[in-house]
């Protein structure tokens, strides 16, 4: 009976250790978040690039994605480049699938950008980034995309 006993306690150990903890899942990818903010913050481009898988997609609005770890470094260099450019972004929710190896998380970002007529954009957006754990146990997005937010509803008259 003590044997049985040991066994079934043993086995639910090894079941329990395999399971992923959500919360500290989640917890990983925010400050991957962070970090990779601040990377993009100080336009370091081999440090922002470092947040992106090798097979990567970079999808934004009206442009064909970019595929791969060279086109988003050739996407950065570029970005970091153009004069007033910046990125900033706030991440707001993280979804860490069940096995804990894939996740998503949703937010706001807002790129500033040289305007068509001299002068400098701010483009807001919605986006969502598919975040997958590396075997290295990094997170990293593997896929980046985003959309610009909705305008906002005209005020009613009075």
């Amino acid at each position: 009976m003590l044997r049985r006993s040991i066994l079934a306690v043993a086995s639910l150990s090894i079941a329990c250790a395999g399971e992923p903890n959500l919360d500290t899942e989640r917890a990983a990818i925010m400050q991957a978040d962070s970090a990779w903010l601040a990377a993009a913050h100080g336009g370091d481009v081999d440090s922002t690039l470092s947040f992106w898988t090798d097979d990567a997609r970079v999808i934004s609005p009206g442009e064909p994605p970019i595929v791969g770890r060279e086109a988003i470094r050739k996407m950065l260099t570029d970005g970091f480049a153009t004069p007033n450019f910046s990125v900033s972004w706030q991440t707001t929710d993280v979804v860490v699938a069940p096995g804990g190896s894939m996740a998503y998380s949703y937010g706001t970002n807002e790129f500033t950008v040289p305007g068509a007529a001299g002068g400098i954009d701010t483009l807001r957006s919605q986006g969502v980034v598919v975040w997958r754990k590396g075997d290295d146990g990094r997170w990293r997005s593997a896929v980046d995309t985003w959309t610009p937010q909705p305008a906002a509803p005209a005020a009613s008259p009075e």
